[in-house]
């Protein structure tokens, strides 16, 4: 995610990285086991197969996990960090969850037999950020309970909302490429790469500054307030984005990068123009929007509040994606007004009879099945494959891929999550 609107990002500065020989050593040998991953044949299979998918040429749904509670799942301690140094242990977490994913839960991941150093790009958000309080169940997990203290009630505090600044410190980057190479080199190519797929979603950000119940009161009772906001956040939004673009610092995302809230951005249409090599812009990429917050506001209302300021946004990518946690399948008709729109979130709250019913063939519904089943006292494996069977029986014919995500907690027992990867794997290699 480019913005934490829980906080300010802060700016990279020119210091010179020190790793010392020994984090150097754990380093290099965690890149020797990407290395081994990322050239297995099965890599280019896989990427091969998601570009199907994102091209509407589907040979079987597809598979992958995201937003684990890594708080839970070190075993032999496989997560367990040896680094000392900051730097070092950055990349250390990167490789070592990676590395676990690939070994114990892979459905249908990707490796890279590179590893990406990113540009020292910095952007100064929005001016303003949550204040909130905060409920924890689990100090070692960062998923919490949050109660969001008001801070735009009235026109004028739209002001508060202030236009991007963004940098790029090339100095740091050329810092940046020359302790990666002096670390990888030999084993991982370095790729330097810039800001990729960009998370954006207004209405998340709006509700942290304006209350939850303020913002759907306000749909009615003070639609103008709330017109401009969002008018205003979505502005600064294209602000920024017009800056990245001229900064030359967007990144392809038609790989396994994660579009939206679902899966990878593999597909044959982008990039979408022929200096992308050089310079890529926002048309050789993916967009995305979502409006959580209005799972229970009419398609007309989320047609006023959200999408058409969102339009904006998504008109100048090449390909979009839509949704989140809200149920769509009511919603079917102003979806179809997004213009090359591609994927389509299908939460667990959604009747995917009816979306897929809706929006037809020319789509790839992003399955999210509920991470509750991994959650109860007991795991019922059977429940878990009873579900999937359910959903591929329902939407046959369809494009689907099945996105595990938003998991709070395995109960400490990560073989669940293991064995949910390896039934997801069994169910959508089945003969149709």
């Amino acid at each position: 995610m480019l913005h934490d609107p829980s906080h300010y990002t802060p700016m990279a500065t020119d210091e010179k990285i020190e790793v010392s020989s020994t984090d150097r050593d754990t380093l290099r040998g965690l890149a020797e086991q990407k290395a081994a991953a990322g050239t297995e044949s099965s890599q280019k299979e896989k990427a091969r197969l998601w570009t199907a998918l994102n091209d509407l040429k589907s040979e079987r749904p597809m598979v992958w996990i995201n937003e684990i509670p890594w708080n839970e799942m070190d075993v032999n301690d496989e997560l367990k960090l040896q680094c000392e140094g900051g730097w070092a242990r950055e990349q250390e977490v990167l490789l070592r969850k990676e590395l676990y994913q690939w070994n114990h839960l892979p459905a249908d991941m990707v490796v890279s037999p590179w590893i990406e150093c990113p540009k020292a790009v910095h952007s100064t958000d929005f001016g303003i950020v949550e204040d909130t309080n905060i409920s924890e169940t689990d100090h070692s997990n960062d998923v919490v309970s949050r109660h969001f203290n008001i801070q735009i009630e009235e026109l004028a505090d739209i002001e508060k909302i202030q236009m991007p600044v963004v940098t790029h410190n090339e100095e740091q980057t050329a810092l940046r490429e020359q302790i990666f190479n002096d670390v990888f080199g030999g084993i991982l190519p370095v790729r330097v790469v810039g800001q990729s797929h960009i998370w954006f979603t207004p209405w998340d950000f709006l509700i942290r500054w304006t209350g939850i119940e303020n913002a759907l009161i306000g749909l009615y009772d003070d639609p103008d307030l709330y017109h401009a906001i969002v008018n205003r956040l979505v502005g600064a939004w294209m602000v920024e984005l017009d800056q990245f673009d001229e900064l030359n610092v967007l990144e392809l995302d038609n790989s396994n990068v994660r579009v939206g809230s679902g899966g990878y951005g593999y597909i044959s249409k982008l990039p979408s123009l022929g200096n992308a090599q050089t310079h890529v812009t926002p048309k050789d990429m993916w967009g995305c929007s979502n409006a959580q917050i209005f799972s229970e506001v009419s398609p007309d209302m989320h047609w006023e509040f959200a999408i058409e300021h969102e339009l904006r946004w998504m008109e100048r990518w090449g390909m979009n994606y839509y949704g989140c946690c809200e149920p769509l399948h009511n919603k079917t008709e102003i979806l179809k007004k997004i213009p090359n729109l591609r994927k389509v979130s299908t939460s667990a709250w959604c009747d995917v009879e009816k979306i897929t019913e809706g929006l037809g063939q020319d789509m790839v519904y992003s399955i999210k099945p509920s991470p509750a089943i991994l959650a109860g006292d007991d795991w019922h494996p059977e429940r878990a494959r009873a579900e999937i069977r359910r959903v591929l029986d329902i939407a046959q014919g369809a494009h689907l891929e099945f996105i595990m995500k938003d998991i709070s907690t395995v109960r400490y027992k990560p073989e669940r999550l293991w064995e949910w990867s390896a039934i997801a794997m069994e169910e959508v290699g089945k003969p149709k």
